[in-house]
């Protein structure tokens, strides 16, 4: 049923109730009957009992009409009765749908008045109304003030608590949201290293065969043995990593890291480079995402010197600390190409790569910086954390 088809039936059982009982009820010795001054004790409480049909529009203007009828009711003399009923409930609605502390102010200030009133009829009436028929009204007036703001607030915390539900399911939705985009990232840069190293060292095998395939065939031949083993660990690892879109358990392959650095390099050296490593020993634990991370950098910064600098000298340094894993990157720059030389690559630009490495430190809160040497040459420096800190936001 609509709220104001109930409150249209709740109004008009008021009226007849409150009409009704007033006539059942006997008269009281000195009161005026109903039908004086052209009915008005009949028009009081009916039209007390109907205002209730707007008590939820409008339920201040709606208290102040019943308590106006009361007053004029019980001022004029009018046989005592239960003419009282559209008073309370009209105070339940005013505390019940109202504001709080404004509302209860109002109910407040309504009692007072409609008290001095009911006192000053006791004082008019003579005999008819008792002291005790003023108390009952003042106590149950409080009473339903008091019931009403009871079931707002409850209805508030009720209202508080599915908007923190909803608050708390929103958050739940951001942060798996962001679990996917971390992931998603997290993939992206693993298949952009990947990639990129196994097509930066078949790019130039792929060069140095055609170069080599009428003049020296057994040169070329190396070459192709070395495109199908580099692009057979590439498919590897390519299947490690998108394995986790198939499969929950992501832990079944485990990252490569600093312990096939040697690999890495005697690629390196296969694709024309001059590769040192100088690495202090380990005096702390390495944990698994540093050492993974590490492992990405020098890669990365491996294949960045095969596309665009082409055969020069390169040093990787891994220094141990207590708390942190320190790695500088460093090559040479351009070597003067020869005519017969077809493994020189002229320098390009490509932020993408630095970008990952410098995503991946970051995240566990590290650092890094790349740059041109002033001595010439290019120099990836990173500096990891071997404890956890709060990741910078990149």
């Amino acid at each position: 049923m609509p709220v104001w088809a109930q409150d249209a039936l709740l109004a008009l059982v008021v009226a007849a109730m409150q009409v009704q009982g007033t006539l059942a009820k006997p008269a009281e010795e000195g009161s005026r009957p109903l039908t004086d001054l052209g009915h008005l004790g009949y028009v009081l409480l009916v039209v007390s009992g109907l205002a209730l049909v707007a008590r939820r529009r409008w339920p201040v203007a709606v208290f102040v009409t019943t308590a106006a009828c009361s007053l004029a009711y019980y001022v004029v003399g009018f046989s005592d009765g239960p003419g009282w009923i559209a008073l309370f409930v009209s105070l339940y609605t005013v505390t019940a749908y109202g504001d709080g502390r404004r509302s209860v102010r109002i109910a407040g200030a309504g009692i007072t008045v409609l008290t001095l009133g009911w006192l000053v009829a006791l004082a008019d009436t003579g005999p008819g109304p008792t002291l005790g028929w003023v108390f009952f009204r003042i106590s149950a007036s409080v009473m339903a003030a008091a019931l009403g703001e009871s079931a707002r607030s409850r209805r508030v915390a009720a209202v508080d608590a599915l908007e923190r539900a909803r608050q708390a399911e929103r958050t739940r939705e951001d942060e798996a949201r962001l679990r996917v985009d971390a992931e998603r990232l997290r993939i992206a840069r693993e298949v952009h290293d990947t990639v990129a190293h196994a097509i930066a060292i078949i790019n130039v095998h792929a060069g140095v065969t055609a170069y080599l395939l009428d003049k020296r065939p057994e040169g070329a031949r190396e070459a192709l043995v070395t495109i199908e083993e580099t692009s057979a660990q590439a498919l590897h690892e390519m299947r490690a990593v998108l394995g986790v879109l198939r499969d929950s358990d992501d832990g079944r392959v485990p990252h490569p890291g600093l312990d096939q650095v040697d690999a890495l390099t005697a690629m390196a050296r296969e694709a024309g480079l001059d590769v040192t490593v100088d690495a202090t020993p380990s005096t702390a634990p390495v944990p698994s995402a540093v050492d993974h991370t590490a492992y990405r950098i020098v890669q990365e910064s491996i294949t960045n010197v095969i596309r665009h600098v082409g055969p020069t000298r390169v040093t990787i340094a891994l220094d141990h600390g207590s708390d942190a894993l320190e790695i500088r990157v460093t090559d040479e720059g351009c070597r003067a190409a020869g005519d017969d030389d077809p493994q020189v690559r002229p320098p390009s630009v490509d932020g993408r790569g630095i970008t990952g490495m410098r995503e991946r430190c970051a995240l566990l809160g590290g650092e890094l910086t790349a740059g041109q040497r002033p001595s010439g040459g290019f120099q990836v420096t990173a500096r990891l954390p071997l404890v956890p800190v709060e990741p910078v936001q990149v």
